[in-house]
């Protein structure tokens, strides 16, 4: 386990379709939670509707100290925490606030899980984006940002303005 003396933000996965439930049984139970949801039309037969999704299917984000580690899992509908190499892993603050920040911007924001080829990394110098680093990669022919987030099999592609970004020096990841 890892060393959650002072909270810190972990990954869990949730059962299927059950994010929301989850979320609020958290909430209820006085932990700090978030849940990423983004807005999406929905196409029925008869109608088409917007509805708030989950950004990241079957996750969590909880925000916990060492005591409530194992408590917390008693929540119905968590199932257990994101691991990397066995420990749960830690997510870091700046990511959490990335996220929040990429739901609230009117950005064309989507996540995958596809594995992208190193490109150049660059900074993003303005909006409320400015601060973190991404890389610039060509996806469905457009070329966009992308945030990896760490220990989750995901990927937060952003469609950014030119001007928003500067390209970081010696940028060719290995």
């Amino acid at each position: 386990m890892i060393d959650l003396k002072k909270p810190h933000w972990l990954a869990a996965y949730t059962k299927p379709r059950n994010e929301k439930k989850v979320y609020q049984r958290l909430v209820e139970a006085g932990y700090e939670t978030y849940l990423p949801l983004h807005r999406t039309q929905k196409q029925w037969s008869d109608r088409k509707k917007w509805v708030e999704e989950p950004l990241l299917r079957s996750y969590i984000f909880l925000k916990i100290s060492e005591k409530e580690y194992y408590h917390a899992l008693t929540i119905p509908g968590l199932v257990r925490y994101v691991t990397f190499e066995g420990k749960a892993a830690p997510i870091p603050d700046k990511q959490i606030e990335a996220l929040k920040l990429f739901l609230g911007e009117e950005f064309d924001v989507e996540v995958t899980d596809e594995q992208f080829e190193p490109g150049h990394a660059v900074d993003i110098t303005l909006g409320k984006l400015a601060g973190l680093t991404g890389e610039v990669v060509k996806h469905r022919g457009k070329k966009k940002v992308i945030v990896r987030l760490d220990h989750i099999t995901h990927s937060i592609l952003v469609t950014l303005p030119k001007e928003y970004i500067t390209k970081q020096k010696n940028t060719q990841k290995k």
